[in-house]
Parts: C-alpha cells; sequence; structure tokens
C-alpha cells in the first residue's frame, strides 16, 4: 500500500523533500499547503501533486494524508505539528524544530500521545561522511572524545525574509545555521545529553532583528564540551556548514575533509586514516543526504519505529539554544536541568 505524503511550505528546502519523496517507491505525493496560491501552484505542478490547500487545517479536514513534511517558517512548526500529530498524521519537521523548548515539548507530547511519528530533519546524520567518521570513532581508537569544534556559518552571505525576522523565525545565525553544528557534534559523541552553555551572539553585519554571530560552547553529560560557531555574513569561516573536529585521547578526526589520525600504540606515530571522499564537496548539501533521510522516517513509519533524531533529540537541541540565547543575555553559564 503507498504512503500518503504532504507538504507544507513551498520554498527551497520543501523542493528537496519533494524531489527525495519522488524518489521512494510506494510513496504518492498528494497535496500541499500554502498561502500564496501562486507558488503552491507551481509547486504542485512541478511535483504532480493533485490537492492545493491555504492551511494545513483544510487538508487535514479532506483526509487522505498518511504523513506530511512540514517546511514552513519556524513559527509555525509547532502549530502545524500538533495539527497533524492530534489527527493521526506523521511528521517530518524541519529544523529548528519550533521557537523554542517549551513548544518542542508539546510537539512531543503530543507525538506521545496519538502515537503518530515525529521526526526532525537534522539531515547530517544522514550523510555519508558523517557516517564514515561516526564508524571510525567507535572503531578505530581515537578514544574518549574530551572536546570538539564544529562549525555553522554561512560565509559573505546570509538568508532574508522570514529567516531575518524574530516573529518568524524565533532566532537568527544560531537557530538556522548553528543547529547544524551542535546536533552534528551530539550525533557523533553519542547522542549525551547537555549539561550547561555559556554562549555570546550579537547582532553585528546587518540591521535585522536575529542574531548574525554566535560563539556557543556546550558541556555534555560524557564530560566532552563542544565549541560551535555560528553566523551569517562572516568574513571567514573555517569550515563548512557542519564541518566538526573531535580531539581524542588517542587521535583526532574531523569533517569537510573527512579523516582520522589515530597514534599507533606501537610506533607511537600518527597515522592518517582517509575517508577517499573529495576534500572539496559540490554542492556540499547533496540531494542524497536528503533522499536518505526520507527514506528512514518512511521506513520508521512502514516498521512503526521511533525515528531518531525525533522529538526527544529535537527537543534537547532546542533547549541548548534557548540556554545559549539566555547565556549571551545574562553573561553567565546556564545549566539544563
Amino acid at each position: 500500500m503507498s504512503l500518503k505524503i504532504a507538504f507544507t511550505g513551498t520554498g527551497y528546502i520543501s523542493k528537496v523533500h519533494a524531489q527525495a519523496a519522488q524518489a521512494l517507491p510506494d510513496v504518492e505525493l498528494v497535496a500541499v499547503v500554502n498561502h500564496r496560491p501562486d507558488s503552491m501552484q507551481a509547486f504542485a505542478q512541478q511535483f504532480g501533486i493533485s490537492r492545493q490547500y491555504a492551511t494545513i487545517s483544510d487538508m487535514l479536514a479532506a483526509g487522505g494524508v498518511d504523513a506530511v513534511v512540514i517546511s514552513t517558517p519556524n513559527a509555525l512548526h509547532a502549530p502545524e505539528t500538533l495539527a497533524a500529530l492530534n489527527a493521526g498524521v506523521h511528521v517530518i519537521v524541519e529544523k529548528p524544530m519550533a521557537l523554542n523548548a517549551d513548544e518542542a515539548r508539546h510537539m512531543l507530547v503530543a507525538s506521545e500521545k496519538s502515537g503518530a511519528k515525529l521526526m526532525v530533519a537534522h539531515c547530517w546524520r544522514f550523510d555519508a561522511e558523517v557516517l564514515w567518521l561516526k564508524k571510525q570513532l567507535e572503531t578505530s581508537g581515537i578514544g574518549k572524545i574530551f572536546r570538539t569544534k564544529g562549525y555553522g556559518v554561512h560565509v559573505n552571505w546570509g538568508p532574508s525574509g522570514w529567516f531575518a525576522q524574530a516573529k518568524l523565525a524565533g532566532g537568527g545565525a544560531l537557530a538556522d545555521m548553528g543547529i547544524h553544528a551542535i546536533d552534528t557534534a551530539r550525533f557523533l559523541l553519542g547522542d549525551p545529553r547537555p549539561v550547561s552553555v555559556y554562549a555570546k551572539i550579537g547582532t553585528y553585519y546587518k540591521d535585522f532583528d536575529v542574531d548574525d554571530t554566535g560563539i556557543i560552547i556546550v558541556n555534555w553529560d560524557n564530560g566532552a564540551t563542544s565549541y560551535i560557531e555560528s553566523g551569517w555574513w562572516q568574513p571567514h569561516a573555517d569550515g563548512a556548514e557542519a564541518s566538526t573536529q573531535l580531539y581524542g585521547q588517542s587521535g583526532f578526526g574531523q569533517l569537510f575533509p573527512t579523516y582520522t589520525r589515530i597514534l599507533n600504540p606501537q610506533t607511537q606515530q600518527p597515522e592518517t586514516h582517509e575517508s577517499g571522499f573529495p576534500a572539496v564537496r559540490d554542492p556540499h548539501c547533496p540531494q542524497s543526504m536528503y533522499d536518505a533521510q526520507l527514506a528512514y522516517f518512511v521506513d520508521c513509519i512502514r516498521h512503526n519505529q521511533t525515528p531518531v533524531p525525533g522529538g526527544a533529540e529535537g527537543l534537547l537541541n532546542m533547549q541548548i539554544v534557548d540556554a545559549a540565547y539566555a547565556s549571551s543575555q545574562s553573561g553567565k553559564v546556564v545549566e539544563i536541568l
């Protein structure tokens, strides 16, 4: 039986998800939701979608949808997700999961009560190089990891429109880009829980009411510490989106370019283990990553499995983001209980 999937939002990332859905067997693209008729009609025509709705409530009332991909502005993530979950419709929602951790918590509870699956689109967990490095960390002897460095930075550009409006986005570069670096580090560390956050966040490059620059330090319950840079319009970045470095007791691992360097216990000399991937990716965010992500979501629905990253992982990331903004405002370390 085919899985009937719908989409809210018709922007770039929604098109990426729709393309991923088209590549899956026994998946039918049945509906799209958007407040702009022209954009919605073009999206529907591009992906062969027959049903178009102005609101998710209208779509849910019509029925005939098993799952929905939510790719609207952040302010709509929670209300649209809650509406779908309460109707028994499975949801994959774009990052950040919500405007804040309180909204994210309500989303997680709604999924648990309804039984409908909830997944958060932390896409880097499905990237081939990230998965290669994670496997190396588990098997190659890098040892206990004490610290990481990660980057979620746009150099000499940044988004516009709703991304730069606090009422629609909640936050700026941290919520948009920094969360990629946070989740990638946490995934590679084995999903520890955050203990405390210290951050310095500000707006220095453009005139809008969200942040374009951030430095975040996260302490984890496994003893590791992650240093994260977030930014739009930065003059330089030491690494591309989701680039991560991991410093272990017996070695080092890195994404983009991706390799490990392990201390040989016999010779006491470092040995480099190449991943075999190109040093520079083009494009940096390939369609294959999103294809794998949506395929996993569909598989979780069909086999009644809880997606990871799901509501629990998304909530913890939102707690980190909330704590970072609070720390920057107070100038103090914020503990996460």
